[in-house]
């Protein structure tokens, strides 16, 4: 189910996960970055019409999980992808990493892996809305420097 539509990224959601990525995407559409946001309920079978359009669309996607990331909600999405031949789709995966979890208060395990809204526009900001430009190759190696949205060079990935 599609709660808002954006140009820019798609931030699917499950569960409890949904109101913290309209939350994000508020806080995005402040920094001038609009967001679609997916109640992804579809997990079984996934809605691949649709991620797939958004995928096209946007280039850029975050899933947002509150379980365990591998073999997960994200993982599915980016074997859909991958399956697709839409490899140059930017694709962030926000949930528990497959490590012992201690017990805790809700919010502060949330915190520490990165399931705040904070911490979803962060990943938002740092990993997908850096822009790529091909520059000269050298040494028949294909290298590219990513770009803020602002066009500030930021590092050269080989």
């Amino acid at each position: 189910e599609v709660l808002r539509e954006g140009k820019d990224v798609t931030l699917l959601a499950l569960g409890s996960m949904v109101c913290l990525a309209e939350k994000a995407a508020e806080d995005l559409a402040g920094l001038g970055i609009k967001a679609t946001v997916v109640n992804a309920r579809f997990v079984k079978p996934l809605d691949r019409e649709l991620i797939l359009h958004l995928a096209e669309r946007t280039g850029r996607i975050l899933t947002v999980e509150e379980h365990v990331l591998q073999g997960g909600f994200g993982s599915a999405v980016l074997e859909l992808l991958n399956d697709a031949g839409l490899n140059n789709t930017r694709v962030q995966c926000a949930g528990i990493p497959d490590t012992f979890v201690e017990h805790g208060k809700p919010s502060l395990l949330m915190n520490k892996y990165g399931l705040t809204v904070e911490k979803i526009v962060k990943v938002v900001m740092d990993k997908l809305m850096q822009k790529k430009t091909l520059c000269q190759a050298q040494g028949g190696y294909n290298r590219y420097t990513d770009l803020n949205c602002t066009g500030r060079r930021i590092r050269v990935v080989y």
